[in-house]
């Protein structure tokens, strides 16, 4: 065999066997594969769609993110997938799959544009858990399957917060969303025989004692809440507090009627909020504007059957309280306690000021348009000298039926601190069924109407009150 034909053999034995060992790129791809977009998903644009679950580690330990010897281009914005079944979680809606998703948490909030995802199809139980930051940016939590605590206080470990269920804090740029649904076990909490709540056809039923928040955010930034369904909340659906700039979208929350202190969205200390085209029924407030809250804008909601959108109460204990810059517009609140609500204790301090209802459409509300400064749980609560002032609050195109049980409007305001700069435009609200049986209220309220309201608020005083200099001392 002449020299060619040996090179030649050489050649062809080469290239065998660089096919049948070629160079392991798995682990690279494994990790930071690009995501495919689905056809007709809702979520593509806000959050990574499924992707093939991490694959464990062999060891106890979950797997760790290896350094990348592969540098990517700088324009490859790919996400990592932390499936929480690829750390342990069985989803099978009786085992406790609180570890797995600590794990999973652990692991994505050292990766930047991480998503942690609750897969579809799954029930997925975690008690009591506090995820927290910081983070890199851009955390993703995607629940597409189910999530739920254990089913009532004789499930809940002892060793647990009676207060809140899922805590997220200290973080910055996180999103939680997805198109499942987090389910809160609540049914048994509303029970508990301490405190009282109103029952069928004027009857006394228990209520809460201590009870669970199911969602709250604490001391966070440049937070999103979209797309899920939150019900059944043992309490307080959901609480952002301590927070600036949060954007809520696209909910489903719903709690039964008769369940108590179920609020849907609860914000306090909170700035920069946006809250969009999403449905709230529930046992209390749809949404409720604590304290220390500025430039909230609620746009789109619908709320009811519940206890209306409020802000308040403030002042509880002789507090200070401070709200600004509140709008609430295109809204539709339904067979309703209340409609639009500032509710405030006796005794306060603070102000709550530049406060707009624009475009909201009442069907069968008690109580549409209120301001109640004689917010009280009980029948002991004395009148005091000093109050939250309340000033600047426009009242534009609203428009419905309301329940004759109570006047449609009903402002009591303060006996020392007057309500002042109340605007009315566009107010027309007619009885659900029956006649009106008492005209709209005031006490101690300024303002003016800008257009003729029905039923006419012949009890609003116009111009200010002589006293108005001592307001002062209130304003934040």
């Amino acid at each position: 065999m002449d020299l060619a034909h040996v090179c030649f053999f050489i050649w062809i034995l080469a290239i065998l066997t660089f096919y049948q060992h070629p160079i392991n790129v798995n682990a690279r791809y494994h990790y930071h594969k690009k995501q495919q977009k689905t056809k007709g998903s809702p979520f593509i644009d806000e959050a990574p769609a499924p992707a093939p679950a991490l694959v464990p580690s062999t060891s106890a330990d979950p797997p760790s993110i290896p350094s990348d010897p592969y540098p990517t281009d700088p324009g490859d914005t790919s996400d990592c997938i932390f499936d929480v079944t690829a750390y342990g979680a069985v989803g099978d809606g009786s085992s406790d799959d609180t570890a797995a998703f600590r794990e999973a948490w652990k692991a994505a909030c050292s990766v930047e544009s991480a998503t942690i995802l609750v897969p579809s199809d799954n029930i997925f139980t975690i008690t009591s858990t506090i995820f927290s930051g910081p983070c890199k940016p851009g955390l993703v939590l995607q629940v597409n399957g189910v999530l739920m605590p254990p089913k009532g206080p004789d499930c809940w470990p002892k060793a647990d917060s009676l207060k809140q269920w899922l805590v997220f804090y200290r973080l910055d740029d996180m999103k939680l969303t997805g198109n499942g649904t987090i389910e809160g076990n609540g049914h048994e909490w509303w029970e508990l025989p301490c405190k009282p709540h109103r029952g069928p056809k004027g009857s006394s039923l228990p209520g809460p004692c201590e009870s669970p928040a199911m969602i709250r955010f604490f001391m966070s930034s440049n937070i999103v809440v979209s797309g899920l369904r939150i019900q059944n909340s043992p309490q307080f659906h959901m609480k952002f507090d301590g927070c600036e700039g949060v954007l809520i979208e696209e909910l489903s929350i719903s709690t039964p009627k008769l369940s108590p202190n179920t609020d849907g969205i609860h914000i306090e200390n909170t700035k920069s909020v946006g809250i969009y085209n999403s449905m709230i029924s529930n046992g209390d407030d749809c949404i409720s504007v604590g304290p220390g809250c500025s430039n909230v804008d609620i746009n789109g909601v619908t709320c009811g059957p519940s206890h209306g959108i409020s802000i308040g109460s403030l002042g509880v204990h002789n507090s200070q309280a401070c709200v600004s810059n509140i709008t609430v517009r295109n809204a539709v609140i339904r067979e309703s306690d209340n409609g639009v609500r500032i509710k405030t204790w006796q005794g306060g301090t603070g102000s709550v000021s530049g406060i707009s209802f624009e475009n909201i459409q009442m069907e069968n509300v008690r109580n549409c348009i209120i301001v109640d400064q004689y917010y009280c749980l009980s029948k002991e609560c004395l009148n005091q000298t000093s109050a939250v002032y309340v000033t600047d609050i426009r009242y534009k195109n609203i428009k419905g039926t309301y329940d004759v049980r109570n006047p449609p409007i009903h402002f009591a305001c303060s006996d020392t601190v007057a309500c002042t700069n109340i605007t009315m435009a566009e107010v027309e609200l007619l009885p659900q069924e029956g006649e009106l049986v008492d005209d709209p209220f005031c006490w101690n309220a300024y303002g003016i109407e800008e257009t003729l309201s029905i039923p006419p608020i012949g009890c609003l005083q116009e111009g200010m009150p002589q006293a108005i200099t001592e307001t002062s001392q209130y304003s934040c």
